[in-house]
């Protein structure tokens, strides 16, 4: 298979030994990103709000902490993105919406508060799309400007790939974390939902909104998901399982469920072929591949993730229906059509559809976690191909619903390549299984050429 590699990838899991050791300072790698974010921001315009000064405040404080060797977490002194539909303190949080330009929280979501305590250096807020659903923001993707980055976490996913900063965080409720990271060529985490605390985040859906993390390492994306598990916990959720200071260790898959789905009708031959070499990959080296033509239970499985797909689009809808009723009444045209047209629709939703909607999907995820037993994950793609041309579409969702409607923990691998351009292997878990599956990509992430 052709592997992907990042030219501009930067890894503060790499650097940290400089920092323990004096040979670097936490200031000198955030100055290495300034130069970057100076010398690409006009052209990828990942960033609604920067803060350097307050980014280099904290830098240097991070840097007397390792000088008395005394860091505050496994994050101190991480430069990290913020998507703008997470609250932060001194800065706006405008939801990509003009309806809500230079509006402040005044105070930090709980998972910047734990990156906060944990020394991490919040580097400005990254382009959403609107409230994460609807209009695309000006990002374009690192590679390629013509292209989408992928939405709704299009800003930190480009300011990842662009090599500005080693992470940024991202919300999903569709498949806002795991697509913009295939586009832009970094690795995207979206844990099970609820484990990561989504208070001071905008919210969207209730039962489908995750918060999730884009890094241009699996390291680093680990790190930063573990300090917001184990810095602010997730009431009425367990931890992050597995959560440290590194990814649990590779562990060689034996067993692995290929999922087809709906969305193998979308892709091109260039696709197809980077993902069949993938799968050949695999089971070259051993690792057992079933899928729907060798397991009567799989086929099952996959024709009700495809009958699924427009009520795991019907829940969202219903459960956007505060506080976005009241937007649209209160800012009329100002809130997008996309937006507006949903809000329409719920009108036609009843409690009683609803409430069939949440006993159809408790069924299909104990579907999924009694055919996936005994397997070590599911393998699919992250996106339906590379970043499409054009920016007001932000690409498919079609292999990366199913994961958000069913809660389950997922990773966008940058192991493909398609003439050209980065494309991520999804890996999929069953709920809880955040540290099993981590271990199976740090596996693929380094075994796999």
């Amino acid at each position: 298979m052709k592997r992907w590699l990042n030219p501009h990838v930067i890894s503060f899991s790499h650097a940290l030994p400089d920092f323990t050791s004096g040979k670097r300072t936490p200031r000198e790698f955030l100055e290495r990103c300034l130069e970057v974010i100076a010398a690409r921001e006009k052209k990828v315009k990942a960033f609604v709000t920067l803060d350097e000064k307050g980014a280099r405040r904290s830098a240097d404080a991070a840097a007397r902490r390792y000088r008395a060797g005394k860091p505050l977490s496994p994050v101190d002194g991480m430069p990290i993105a913020i998507k703008d539909i997470i609250a932060t303190a001194g800065m706006p949080t405008e939801m990509g919406s003009p309806a809500f330009k230079g509006w402040q929280s005044g105070q930090d979501a709980a998972c910047v508060a734990a990156l906060r305590q944990g020394g991490a250096i919040i580097v400005g807020k990254s382009v959403t799309t609107e409230f994460a659903f609807g209009f695309s923001g000006p990002t374009t993707n690192p590679f390629d400007p013509k292209r989408t980055p992928g939405g709704s976490s299009s800003g930190s996913a480009a300011a990842v790939g662009a090599g500005m900063v080693p992470a940024g965080l991202g919300t999903q409720t569709q498949a806002s974390t795991l697509r913009p990271a295939s586009y832009c060529g970094a690795v995207g985490f979206k844990p099970t939902l609820g484990v990561l605390h989504t208070g001071g985040i905008h919210p969207l859906s209730a039962t489908c909104d995750h918060l999730g993390v884009i890094a241009g390492t699996l390291e680093d994306a680990w790190r930063v998901a573990s300090c917001v598990s184990l810095g602010i916990g997730s009431p009425g959720n367990p931890f992050l399982s597995g959560a440290g200071v590194a990814p649990p260790p590779e562990r060689k898959p034996r067993k692995l469920v290929r999922l087809y789905t709906h969305g193998w009708t979308e892709i091109d031959k260039d696709t197809e072929r980077a993902f069949e070499e993938a799968i050949a990959a695999l089971a070259a080296a051993g690792i057992e591949i079933v899928d729907r033509a060798s397991d009567a239970a799989v086929a099952q499985l996959e024709q009700e993730i495809d009958a699924g797909m427009d009520e795991a689009v019907a829940i969202v809808t219903y459960e956007m229906k505060w506080p976005y009723q009241d937007y649209v009444a209160r800012f009329g045209n100002v809130i997008g059509k996309r937006i507006r047209g949903l809000m329409a629709d719920v009108k036609k939703m009843t409690p009683e559809d609803y409430e069939r909607l949440l006993a159809n999907r408790r069924r299909v995820r104990a579907l999924f976690q009694e055919t996936v037993r005994g397997a070590d994950g599911c393998i699919t793609l992250a996106a339906s191909g590379p970043a499409i041309l054009g920016h007001a579409f932000t690409g498919s969702r079609t292999f990366l619903i199913c994961g958000s409607w069913l809660g389950l923990p997922a990773f966008s691998l940058p192991l493909l390549q398609v003439n050209g351009l980065p494309l991520g292997a999804q890996l999929l878990g069953a709920p809880h299984g955040d540290g099993a599956l981590c271990a199976v990509a740090n596996w693929m992430l380094k075994n796999l050429n």
